[in-house]
């Protein structure tokens, strides 16, 4: 039985502060492609998960004139850095494995290059996911943070997502 489940972390008030500013159907849509990157790439589900849902609470609304700022985002954005520290305390807080916090935080640290020189380091498969799994829910200009899901409906994704990953854990315990 897994710890924490992603609905511990979703339905927690510093998750669902963050998830409001970047975007609750695109982490939860890079959390299900990070879980289905996760089986082809033997990765913990679980983790894969956890880390595509919470990859961009750190960000920051960037703003001029009360219109969104890609270029300043762009320019200047280190949400990477600032969610890879909200994460870690957060799911240390919620009772995660703490090798499995800091594999997570580190996923979302390294899921974009923005602040990094381009191909800098090695990356673990976990990490590769994550990248992998935000990339294939991006849409230009940053777009895919501002669609709109009902608390009802992520609700639902999210019961979903977990009845899933239990699924896979306990497939995966009857093979070993």
């Amino acid at each position: 039985m897994r710890r924490v489940m992603i609905m511990d972390v979703f339905t927690h008030p510093i998750a669902q502060k963050y998830l409001d500013r970047s975007g609750v159907l695109h982490a939860i849509r890079v959390a299900g492609y990070a879980v289905q990157l996760a089986i082809k790439h033997d990765v913990n589900p679980d983790i894969a998960a956890k880390a595509g849902l919470l990859h961009d609470i750190g960000h920051y609304e960037w703003y001029t004139n009360g219109e969104w700022d890609y270029e300043e985002y762009m320019k200047n954005d280190i949400h990477a850095i600032k969610g890879a520290e909200r994460a870690h305390k957060l799911l240390i807080r919620l009772g995660e494995d703490r090798q499995y916090a800091k594999e997570i935080a580190l996923a979302i640290l390294l899921h974009t290059d923005s602040y990094l020189p381009e191909n800098s380091m090695k990356k673990t498969s976990l990490q590769q996911i994550v990248r992998m799994a935000d990339e294939m829910d991006e849409e230009p200009l940053g777009k895919h943070h501002y669609r709109k899901i009902s608390r009802e409906e992520a609700i639902k994704k999210i019961e979903r997502l977990d009845q899933e990953i239990e699924r896979l854990i306990t497939e995966y315990r009857k093979t070993v």
